[in-house]
């Protein structure tokens, strides 16, 4: 396929020009007869603009779609699904056929990559799980962890700078007791993932002389385990006067188990959770929350490996999607309705 710096020179102008003239720039000043000449030879040399690619990309890709969960555990955490739905959106949107590949009894259909443009792994993956895939896919743009950012794009979030946030507003609001209920991860069956969220939190806090190991408690990404480690909380007498929640599941949990010990909330304990899942905002308290784009996440992953089949792009892209705090009941306090 030509290229720019092909038609500039058969046509005697600078690339630059001959890029503003095909994408129809309408403030750049050049003669009729030069924009005429600029189309003929690009018509000529087969050029396409990299709209009119991404368009031939709708009529042409194939996509799979790899998901660290099982249906099952998808169902549990709606984080993973609203990305999925992100992704399966923008393929409809583009007309890109998807396929998708659940993992099932730990195993992954790997054998349905074939024939695959590029894939779209979603979830956090370990070495192992990384090779396999890339031994059935040329190109994976993998979505909330980067295994390897020499070698393949993704799409993440900046979890430190999200936690940050969160400590600020309640050291903001008076809170010195700030207590942390978290998960842990695993990928390849067995080996732990570092949560940015609890590393920022006890640097955060420790430095600032305010970490109290006692006031952590860690289990799984459920809504089940958000309820035992506050009942554990609870019971331990010296509860802390805020907490982050790692997952706006275990903060439901975490309410429930509040509730029912008759500790007001946001009175007695300021709660703030992490993804605002669609429920956040109609519990009881409204839960403040760390608002996630997961949709836009997934969104991005397809526009990631369009732009990489087409343009034949050879450098990896790292895109840090951004958060927002979002200030409900559950904590509000001096900052009611801020945050922002």
């Amino acid at each position: 396929m030509a290229t720019l710096k092909e038609i500039a020179e058969k046509v005697g102008v600078s690339v630059a020009t001959v890029s503003r003239v095909l994408n129809y720039d309408t403030t750049l000043s050049v003669s009729d007869e030069t924009r005429r000449r600029i189309f003929e030879v690009a018509q000529e040399l087969n050029y396409k603009t990299l709209r009119e690619r991404s368009q031939q990309a709708r009529e042409s890709f194939r996509f799979g779609l790899i998901h660290w969960y099982s249906e099952r555990q998808e169902i549990d955490d709606p984080y993973y699904m609203a990305i999925r739905l992100g992704v399966e959106k923008e393929c409809f949107d583009r007309g890109i056929e998807l396929v998708k590949l659940f993992k099932q009894n730990g195993v992954y259909p790997t054998e349905r990559m074939e024939g695959l443009d590029g894939v779209i792994a979603v979830g956090k993956f370990g070495p192992k799980e990384v090779e396999v895939f890339a031994a059935g896919a040329k190109q994976i743009v993998f979505v909330d962890c980067s295994p390897d950012e020499h070698r393949f794009d993704s799409v993440v979030i900046d979890l430190r700078q999200a936690t940050v946030t969160v400590l600020d507003y309640l050291l903001r609001l008076g809170h010195t007791k700030i207590g942390y209920i978290g998960g842990r991860e695993y990928v390849d069956g067995e080996t732990p993932i570092r949560d940015e969220r609890e590393a920022a939190f006890y640097e955060y806090l420790y430095v600032k002389g305010l970490y109290d190991s006692r006031y952590v408690w860690i289990g799984a990404f459920t809504a089940e385990d958000g309820y035992r480690l506050m009942k554990e909380a609870v019971s331990g007498g010296d509860l802390p006067t805020a907490f982050f929640i790692a997952s706006d599941s275990m903060a439901i949990g975490a309410l429930r188990a509040l509730h029912e010990a008759g500790i007001a909330v946001p009175e007695e304990a300021a709660i703030v959770g992490f993804n605002d899942i669609p429920t956040a905002a109609f519990l009881h308290p409204p839960l403040s929350t760390v608002k996630v784009y997961t949709e836009f996440m997934g969104e991005t992953a397809v526009e990631l490996l369009i732009e990489r089949l087409t343009t034949k792009r050879a450098i990896c892209k790292k895109v840090v999607v951004p958060t927002e705090l979002v200030i409900r009941s559950s904590s509000e306090g001096n900052e009611k309705g801020s945050g922002r």
